[in-house]
Parts: structure tokens; sequence; C-alpha cells
């Protein structure tokens, strides 16, 4: 007999409005990706610093996932999305006018890194990409690319609006404003949208003495670990552009504006990109994905390092957003195809822990690179590498699952 699909009209509705609050939650961080030369002069002129803070906050969302996604499975996601939801609004506002006790320093550290990222972003991130893939078993895929698509949207839709307020009010009225809003939007949805999903069928249980599982052939934690390892790579190169591209054009002569305008192109084309990834990935597997999807990174990363000019880095940044887009959630997507559906809620969040590693120190390392050699050139070529090591990785998956097409499902 065929299992009824648990796929309903109610479980797009809950991916839509998780969407609104990814989309909502990752604006916080673009506050300081827009203001890094404005906050880097009230720190001693270093991009270290306010990059580092913006670190933090993806290494804390990367730490605290693991944790709020084993506190989502038992009490429910409506409350760690409502707790993170608080704990980013107070983030915010120490990260603003925190300096009167902690130093400008010191309170974008501990605003983006503890409240931000470790307890705030983590209540939402990796719970709800658990989450909403518990709404489905069909088109999970492009589900997960959807929910993904927050980071994006709120790239398209809030750096112009931060540059804006951020030269007529500053940078630290910027963030309180915005946490405020952040609180009043989140915090509604959470409570009244975000319902239980559907129940899952139990595990099988093993028969005493059967042989026990493998994932691609190899035992399924080592599998994993190549995933996660992977995952790492591929996000250091990914974030460099996204959180340095304003500065990089201001750097070649491009006005700041126009910056903010390309990263706001570059990550709206992401966004519909991700959804164009995400059926693909429902038809092809999410390994290929990954593969297909790291190339393509590749070559954009080195298209980058060469452009100089503005209707170049347009181009080149517009090409970059189609074809990194699809591979976060193609990663999640991966982990739901080759793992049995109860080890979601640890394996999702340590995978995205990984990637969130990637993507801060990406942001980081470009920083620090930049303070040392004084233009991006040397971090586009360190982001090259991982990237290299990335399609090693996740190459070898591809081989190891039967190429182009072998079986998608290692596991019931």
């Amino acid at each position: 007999m065929t299992t009824p699909s648990i796929e309903t009209r109610t479980s797009w509705i809950v991916a839509s409005f998780s969407l609104l609050v990814l989309g909502v939650s990752f604006g916080a961080a673009w506050i300081g990706v827009v203001a890094l030369k404005p906050i880097a002069a009230e720190t001693g002129g270093a991009r270290a610093v306010p990059a580092l803070a913006t670190a933090l906050a993806w290494f804390g969302s990367g730490i605290g996932g693991i944790a709020m996604g084993y506190v989502a499975d038992r009490i429910g996601v409506r409350w760690t999305v409502t707790f993170g939801a608080t704990m980013m609004g107070i983030g915010l506002a120490i990260s603003s006018y925190g300096q009167g006790v902690l130093g400008t320093t010191w309170a974008l550290y501990i605003g983006h890194g503890l409240f931000m990222g470790l307890l705030g972003n983590a209540g939402m991130n990796a719970p709800l990409y658990v989450y909403v893939s518990r709404w489905f078993d069909k088109r999970r895929g492009s589900a997960l690319a959807l929910i993904a698509s927050g980071q994006y949207i709120s790239g398209a839709i809030w750096p112009p609006i931060f540059d804006a307020a951020i030269a007529a009010y500053g940078w630290r009225n910027t963030m309180l404003v915005f946490g405020i809003f952040l609180v009043l939007t989140i915090v509604p949805i959470a409570l009244f949208v975000l319902r239980k999903p559907p129940e899952q069928p139990p595990p099988p249980v093993l028969v005493p003495g059967a042989a026990r599982p493998t994932v691609l052939g190899w035992p399924p934690n080592v599998v994993f670990a190549m995933m996660a390892v992977a995952a790492f790579c591929c996000c250091i190169p990914m974030s460099m552009p996204q959180s340095h591209l304003v500065a990089l054009c201001s750097d070649l002569g491009i006005k700041p504006t126009h910056g903010a305008a390309m990263l706001s192109m570059l990550l709206f084309i992401a966004f519909f990109s991700r959804q164009m990834w995400g059926a693909i990935s429902d038809r092809i597997g999410g390994l290929i994905t990954i593969f297909i999807g790291s190339i393509w990174q590749f070559f954009s990363m080195m298209a980058l390092a060469v452009t100089q000019d503005e209707v170049g880095l347009f181009t080149v940044t517009a090409i970059f957003g189609l074809g990194f887009s699809g591979i976060i959630p193609a990663y999640v997507l991966a982990v739901r195809e080759l793992y049995p559906a109860h080890e979601a809620g640890w394996r999702v969040p340590v995978l995205l822990c990984l990637t969130a590693f990637g993507m801060a120190s990406g942001g980081w390392f470009a920083g620090l690179l930049y303070d040392h050699f004084g233009y991006y050139a040397p971090a586009f070529a360190a982001g090259l590498i991982f990237n290299a090591l990335n399609l090693v990785l996740v190459g070898t998956l591809v081989i190891r699952r039967g190429g182009w097409f072998g079986p998608r499902l290692a596991t019931a």
C-alpha cells in the first residue's frame, strides 16, 4: 500500500511563515555588514572588529543551534523561536548602546556573539530547518530551499534600507529600532502559527544479529563527518563576497550606495535561484546539487578575484548568486535522504553549525587578510583553496553514491 503524503496546504503556510521569520532575523547581521566602515572607524580603523562581531553571531548561532534543536524536539519550536527573537532584540540593544559599560568593541562582541547568535538566531535557524522538513515528504527540497532563502530575502531587502537609515540616523539607532521591529514581528508568528508538525512513522527496529546499517557503503558517521567538513569548507568562500562586497566596492572607488545595491541584487538573485535549485534537488538529490553548486561557486570566486570595475562586478556577483544559492539547503536534503528521520533532530543542527562556522570564518578571515595585505585578492585566493577541498570531499561522496545516476536513498 502507498503511504499517504503528509504534505498539505498547511505545510506551505508553515514554510512561508518560517521564511518570514528567517527573513527578519537574518536582517540583524546585515547592519554590521553595511556599516562595516563606520563601525571600523570607531574601533581604531580595523575592519576585523566588525567582521569578527558578525562572525561571532554566526559562531554562536551554529553552536547554540545544536542545543536548541534538542530543546525544540522536546518543548516545541514555537518556544525556541520566541526565546530566540527576544534574545536577538536584547543583543541589538547591547551592540548599539552598550559602549558606556563595555566599550564599543566588547558591546559588539557580546551583543552579536552571545545574544544574537548563541541565544538568538540559534533558536530559529536550525530548529526551523528540522521543523519544516517534517511537514514535507515529496517536495522537501523545494520547501527547504524556500525557508533557506530567508537569508537572501533579508539581504535583498535590508541593505538599502539600512544604508539610508545609517546615513540619516547612525548605525546605533538603526540597530536599536530594528531590534524592536524584530521582536514585534517574530514573536506573534511563533506563538500563533508554528503548530506541531504531522506525526512521523516510528523508525524500524533492528533485529538482533542483523548487519549494522551503512551509508554509501561506509559507516554512517564517517560519511556525515565528510559532509560536515565539506559544508564548512564551502561556506568560507561563500561568505567572503557577502560580508565584504560593500567595502570592496568602496575601495575600488564605487559609491557605497552602489555597493549596497550590488549586494542587494546578489541576494535577490540568490533568492530566486535557490527556488530553482530546490526544485532541481527534488529530482537529482542533495549530493549532486551540492557538487554542481560548489563547482559554480569556485569559478565565480575566480572571476570575483580579478574583476575591478563596477559593471564587471555587477555581472560577476549576479553569476555568483545564481550558482551558490542552492548549496546549504541541499546539505540538509542530503542528510534527510541518507539518514533516518529520527536522527534529523541532531544531524541537521550539527551540519548547520559547521556551515555557520564556515560563514563566520570566511567573513572574519577576509577581514584579517585585508588588514594585513591592504586588498582582498589574498582572501579570495584562500577561499578558492577551501572550495577546492570541498569539491574533493563532495566528489568522493558522489562517486560512492554511484555517480550522477546512483540511488538517492542509502537508508530507510
